[in-house]
């Protein structure tokens, strides 16, 4: 194609495609980008990344990578890490090393290839990815701790695995000369990646705390800063660049009083670019002839790495953890290859080609055929395999609050008093530091965004209640978490204002999802009613104090919230929903307070209905 701006655009079409169908479906991205880069490469010959990048494309997909690996590894807080208990550092230490033993020697002796490309396929397929784990355990849902593990897993393993493999392809390259310039080699490349990354993370870092770069310069500055110890840690050690990159995000991501949630938000939507358009053109390079050409040896590599490499992983991993064997099983079955095994080993495939290196086409076929195995695979028989360990957790009846001001909160924290499952997220860094200060399960930040796709545990959640004052951001959180959660389990405050100005009039199907509680509950409302003394109370029905005395009791004085059943399953009260609560059932309410005359009279009249028995007054 005599154009290169056609088949560039193209990328980016066919990847901002597959991404929304992937949405649209409910599956890892992974997936359609890969199957549709294999057709528009070596089956219709549509594009050519060689050709297209000649001796541009290796340095593409090294920085591509880099940009990958940093992005993971800022989301990765020792603090967050440590309160997972022991499992995920066996698994990320005692597992990664399991299934790299495993795998090289089957590779070798199933498929032919040498002792040291099966070495550096095994460590490149040690990795998961969050990318690939979330979804399904949106889908699989299973108990919180196994959630938390996958999860947690999935984003530590990832620069783990590539350090291996970096390490491993280093050696490689160094077995050709005398063993002491192999040990040299190994160790500037550990040390000047250790070195480079903590003095750059520590200096990015200052930098950040004391706003020495302007705001709107930050991004840009963390990232060609960072591509830059990249590639100067490559000059002075072969191939030290990733460890580097991982190096610096990790210190960023844990040094005190430095904000990354911008950066993280930036690189979020860059990885998402990149990953796209690297995964049409990686997949677009593969050679069917060298796919085929692998055997039937490769399924004793995929039985290998499933059946036995990653049991025997969780297995030793979970050792004095605790864990019975129900979580044991569901958790080795569960362990799908991402985007981070794709594009380290795209990497490592073209410098083992320009070196010559016997056999390297194999590995990129190899490891594609193990993230589409474990990904399919596993997406279709995870639910029945948690199912038959009687692992899934049941619908969730959680709540996820948007909105962290003052009547949210006290609203969480009545919940909570019911042993309800609550999380408030905000944008708003006061009302989250309000809400932590008060121990109200928080996610500061924008709940649409790749971070919290990845940290935000939704699986205990069956509702969304958008509480914010944010116009603009209301009506995305609510069609984003429908979608994710389906329809229904997202609900809203009334909002008068869109009726009287044409400016804030929005969609009629958006409208109807916004009867939380009454019609006259708009955010504005609520937080007045909380400011001047309004308190959220409790009423416990009985055969004595019925729904209907409720009603006589507060007439108009309280705001019906939700009420409570037997099983302490929560019922919101919305304009739509006719709750009819009965005996033993709880009500929560906001409530005006009550004038000290008006609580006299109140109370003198309940006391004369029942007989003077004060015991029958309501909470």
């Amino acid at each position: 194609m005599s154009d290169p701006i056609i088949p560039l655009v193209a990328v980016g079409l066919i990847s901002i495609a597959c991404q929304y169908f992937a949405y649209r479906i409910k599956l890892p991205a992974i997936l359609p980008l890969l199957v549709v880069g294999i057709l528009v490469g070596p089956v219709y010959g549509v594009i050519n990344a060689d050709a297209l990048f000649g001796d541009l494309l290796f340095p593409i997909v090294s920085l591509s990578v880099a940009i990958i690996l940093f992005e993971g590894s800022l989301t990765l807080r020792f603090g967050d890490l440590a309160g997972h208990g022991s499992m995920v550092r066996n698994l990320c230490t005692i597992g990664t090393l399991v299934t790299w033993l495993v795998t090289a020697p089957v590779a070798h002796y199933a498929l032919g290839v040498s002792w040291q490309l099966a070495f550096l396929f095994g460590a490149i397929v040690t990795v998961t990815g969050p990318t690939v784990i979330v979804p399904m355990l949106r889908t699989v849902r299973p108990s919180s701790k196994v959630a938390n593990i996958l999860r947690w897993e999935g984003i530590v393993i990832d620069p783990i695995g590539a350090l291996l493999a970096v390490l491993v392809f280093e050696y490689i390259i160094s077995t050709q000369d005398a063993l002491s310039h192999t040990l040299y080699a190994f160790g500037l490349t550990i040390s000047v990646g250790l070195g480079i990354g903590a003095a750059t993370g520590y200096l990015l870092g200052l930098a950040l705390r004391n706003n020495w770069i302007p705001h709107y310069l930050q991004n840009t500055a963390v990232l060609t800063l960072m591509l830059g110890a990249f590639a100067g840690s490559n000059v002075i050690a072969h191939e030290s660049g990733l460890l580097t990159v991982t190096v610096i995000g990790m210190w960023l991501a844990n040094m005190k009083n430095v904000d990354v949630e911008d950066i993280l938000e930036f690189k979020e939507t860059l990885s998402v670019l990149l990953i796209s358009g690297l995964f049409i053109l990686l997949a677009s390079r593969i050679d069917l002839h060298s796919v085929l050409s692998v055997g039937w040896g490769s399924i004793l590599v995929l039985v290998a790495i499933m059946f036995v490499a990653r049991p025997v992983g969780v297995i030793l991993s979970s050792l004095g953890t605790g864990l019975n064997w129900r979580e044991i099983a569901l958790l080795s079955w569960i362990a799908p290859r991402g985007i981070v095994a794709a594009a380290v080993s795209a990497l490592f495939s073209l410098k083992l080609e320009a070196l010559d290196y016997e056999q390297a086409e194999l590995l990129v076929p190899m490891v594609f055929l193990v993230i589409i195995t474990t990904v399919v695979l596993q997406s279709l028989t995870s639910v029945t395999v948690a199912k038959k360990l009687k692992m899934r957790a049941p619908a969730p009846h959680g709540f996820l609050i948007f909105g962290g001001g003052l009547f949210s909160r006290l609203f969480a924290k009545e919940l909570m008093q019911h042993d309800v499952q609550v999380r408030i997220t905000d944008t708003n860094w006061n009302n989250m530091r309000l809400a932590r200060m008060e121990n109200i399960p928080t996610y500061f930040g924008n709940p649409m965004s790749e971070h919290a796709a990845r940290t935000l545990d939704l699986s205990m959640f069956g509702k969304v209640l958008v509480m914010s004052p944010y116009r603009q951001l209301n009506p995305m959180v609510t069609y984003h978490f429908e979608h994710e959660m389906g329809k229904g389990t997202v609900l809203g405050l009334n909002n008068n204002e869109q009726q009287q100005r044409p400016s804030h009039q929005v969609s009629e199907s958006y409208v109807k999802k916004l009867g939380l509680f009454s019609d006259e509950a708009t955010y504005g409302k609520l937080a007045g009613l909380v400011a001047k003394g309004s308190t959220i109370k409790t009423t416990r029905l009985s055969d004595s104090f019925t729904y209907e005395d409720y009603k006589a009791q507060y007439s108009e004085r309280a705001i019906k919230l939700c009420a409570l059943d037997t099983q302490n399953h929560v019922h919101m009260f919305t304009t739509s929903n006719n709750v009819k609560p009965k005996a033993e059932w709880k009500i929560v309410s906001l409530v005006n307070p009550e004038k000290p005359m008006e609580k006299a009279i109140a109370k003198a009249e309940i006391t004369a209905e029942n007989g003077n028995d004060e015991s029958k007054l309501p909470s």
